[in-house]
């Protein structure tokens, strides 16, 4: 594991720890529980999701928990909850004010089904272990979730984004200033994303030795912490390469020596930035499509399958762990296949003469 994902998990570990300090006793159990089997991202989302379904339950809208605070519940408490509770507690996240009154914040069918499957997560332990009599939990329904129209770009777009990263087309003096000091460095990191279809968090753990420009390839660590190898072409090692040479000249601040990305500020680039620079070149070559890095992967998987037409070597380079996941994205895409396909049949010859089988009889 790299100097990066290192400090990460640290980091989101110490932001776990401070986040199961405010829950209920029993859900140090839980989280005890599935240590082997999560990450520390999904245990630090899955404690955050709780937190805030206990402030909800305590917050005086349940009758049955008024009175009493997060840290202080029981799995007796608990017994107490039914069904209609939880849903509550989803209907009221649609739309709430935050504590202090500041912010509005809203919570689509996908965050809120995310939500009550933490919630769903910790009754079902607790029901196994039998610290609870029953789970209320389980009778509760998934929001229906609507699919959302898969945006990527297409080929000659592909092309116009790296042009215009390359060239700086229509840029303002301003922001012409910055892309002479980084216009290497993004097309880089654009090829990075169009020709692996790499990950955010992925790209920004990158340090130097990861990459083998020998076999022309690098090791990434997945969701999970699981290590792998990804290949690429020659248009990205070339677009790697120009950057590594710029990138030799570059003193970078302590903590960021083995970075292969580096900001302005000669630090390891952040995910922040990463984001930023793909929507600055991205509004100018395609401002109706909202691209961010997520998309170029979106992107990489299309131009992929599109090639190879394999959907399980599609679902391996992406890292997904369920083919089912590669083969709901890339759905609509089959279908066109399939209407192509249906293209090719030809039941009778256009100009064949259709003969009633009454006149055949009458002959």
């Amino acid at each position: 594991m790299g100097e990066y994902q290192t400090q990460k998990k640290l980091d989101y570990t110490a932001r776990f720890r401070n986040v199961l300090s405010e829950l209920p006793d029993f859900c140090v159990l839980y989280f005890r529980a599935v240590e082997p089997t999560t990450s520390i991202l999904t245990r630090h989302g899955y404690a955050i999701d709780l937190r805030s379904f206990f402030k909800f339950l305590t917050s005086g809208q349940i009758d049955a928990f008024a009175g009493k605070t997060v840290k202080d519940l029981k799995l007796s408490d608990l017994q107490l909850l039914r069904s209609f509770d939880i849903e509550s507690y989803l209907e009221y996240i649609s739309m709430y004010r935050q504590e202090d009154g500041a912010k509005i914040v809203e919570n689509n069918e996908r965050a809120k089904a995310r939500k009550l499957s933490a919630i769903r997560a910790l009754f079902k332990f607790l029901y196994k272990k039998s610290l609870i009599d029953t789970n209320c939990a389980a009778l509760v329904d998934t929001p229906k979730l609507h699919e959302k129209a898969i945006i990527r770009l297409d080929a000659n777009e592909v092309a116009d984004l790296l042009d215009t990263t390359e060239q700086g087309t229509g840029m303002t003096k301003n922001q012409r200033y910055f892309h002479d000091a980084t216009k290497v460095r993004d097309v880089a990191i654009l090829s990075l994303f169009l020709g692996t279809g790499i990950r955010i968090s992925e790209l920004v753990g990158l340090d130097i030795n990861d990459i083998d420009f020998t076999k022309n390839q690098f090791v990434v660590t997945r969701k999970g912490g699981n290590q792998e190898t990804l290949a690429f072409g020659p248009e990205v090692q070339t677009a790697l390469l120009a950057y590594l040479d710029e990138r030799k000249d570059i003193i970078p601040l302590s903590g960021s020596e083995t970075a292969f990305f580096l900001s302005l500020q000669r630090k390891r680039i952040t995910p922040r930035a990463v984001e930023n620079l793909v929507k600055k070149y991205a509004k100018l070559t395609t401002p109706l499509k909202k691209i961010t890095p997520h998309k170029l992967r979106s992107t990489y998987g299309t131009m992929l399958y599109q090639e190879s037409g394999d959907i399980y070597l599609v679902a391996d380079v992406l890292g997904h762990k369920d083919v089912n996941t590669t083969r709901k994205h890339y759905a609509a895409m089959t279908e066109d296949k399939s209407r192509q396909a249906a293209k090719y049949i030809k039941l009778r010859e256009e100009n064949a003469a259709f003969v009633d089988p009454k006149d055949s009889l009458k002959s």
